[in-house]
C-alpha cells in the first residue's frame, strides 16, 4: 500500500493527509449551509470552524498519544508528526465540545442548536476520514482470510490494502466510513422535520455513532486500550447515554425547535427565516 499521495521532492503529501483536508472542507461546506439556512452569526461560524478545528486536531492528537504514552516518550518527535496517522476521533470531539461549551457562554449563543448544526458536517468528515486510515493501512480488524474479503465484493484495491503485516485484515474503517454516511443521511431526514427540537439531531449523532462504534470496535485489533478495555468502547457507551439523557430532557423539558426564528441568532436577537 503506497500511502503518498504526490511525491514532490522535498514535500510529501498523503493520502491520509489529503483525506483529512478533505473531511474538514465538507463539513466547513455542510455547516456553513446549516449556519446559513438558520440564520446564525457568519462570524461565530469562522471563528467556530477555524478554533474549533485547532482545538480538534490537537485534542485528537494529544488523545492518541497519552493512550500511547510510552512510544512516545521514546520517540518525542514524533508527536509532532501527525501525517503518519494517530488521531483519535473522541479526542477531537472532547476538546471542540470544551471550545464550543467556552465559546458558547460566553457569545451567549444557544449551545444545542449550535451542536445540532455541527454534528451534520461532523458525522460525514468522520466517514471521509477513515478513507485516510485505510491508506495509512490503520483501523484494521481481526486477521481474517482472502476468500473472506472477497466473499465481501470488495474492490481488489481495499483488498490488496487489507494486507498487513503478512496477513489479510478486516476493513473495519470501511464498516465505520459505511455506517457514517447512513448516519449521515438520518440526520438529513431529520433536520428537515420543522418541529424538531433542539437537541435532538446531537442526541442521535451520540447515539448513532457511539452504537456503531460500539460494535465496531469488537472487531478491531489496533484499538486504544485503557487496561484491558477498548477505551473507545467505554468513550461509546458514555455517548450514548449521554445521547439519550439529551433525547430524554429535550422531549420533557426542551421547547425550543431547531427552526424558532428566536433561537436562530445569539440570544436576544431575532432574525427573519
Amino acid at each position: 500500500m503506497n500511502s503518498v499521495l504526490f511525491d514532490l521532492g522535498i514535500i510529501k503529501i498523503k493520502w491520509y493527509s489529503f483525506f483529512i483536508l478533505l473531511a474538514v472542507l465538507t463539513a466547513s461546506i455542510i455547516i456553513g449551509k446549516e449556519v446559513k439556512k438558520r440564520k446564525l452569526d457568519e462570524d461565530d461560524f469562522i471563528n467556530i470552524i477555524f478554533y474549533g478545528l485547532i482545538s480538534g486536531i490537537l485534542g485528537a492528537r494529544l488523545y492518541y498519544v497519552f493512550f500511547n504514552l510510552d512510544y512516545y516518550l521514546n520517540n518525542l518527535k514524533e508527536i509532532l508528526m501527525v501525517w503518519n496517522g494517530g488521531l483519535a476521533i473522541h479526542g477531537g470531539i472532547i476538546s471542540a465540545l470544551i471550545f464550543l461549551l467556552i465559546y458558547t457562554k460566553k457569545k451567549k449563543i444557544n449551545l444545542l442548536l449550535l451542536l445540532d448544526t455541527i454534528v451534520i458536517g461532523l458525522i460525514i468528515a468522520q466517514a471521509i476520514g477513515r478513507w485516510g486510515n485505510f491508506f495509512n493501512q490503520e483501523a484494521f480488524g481481526r486477521i481474517i482470510s482472502k476468500n473472506y474479503l472477497q466473499s465481501l465484493y470488495l474492490p481488489k484495491f481495499i483488498i490488496d490494502g487489507m494486507y498487513i503485516d503478512g496477513y489479510y485484515r478486516e476493513p473495519t474503517f470501511l464498516y465505520e466510513s459505511g455506517l457514517s454516511t447512513i448516519g449521515f443521511i438520518v440526520l438529513i431526514l431529520l433536520r428537515n422535520i420543522k418541529k424538531i427540537k433542539t437537541g435532538y439531531l446531537t442526541s442521535v449523532y451520540l447515539i448513532w455513532y457511539g452504537l456503531s462504534r460500539l460494535i465496531i470496535e469488537t472487531f478491531r485489533s489496533d484499538s486504544l486500550m485503557l487496561g484491558q478495555f477498548k477505551i473507545a468502547q467505554i468513550v461509546s457507551i458514555i455517548g450514548i447515554i449521554s445521547g439519550i439523557v439529551l433525547i430524554y430532557f429535550s422531549s420533557k423539558n426542551n421547547n425550543i425547535y431547531i427552526y424558532d426564528k428566536i433561537y436562530l441568532c445569539k440570544k436576544g436577537e431575532k432574525k427573519d427565516v
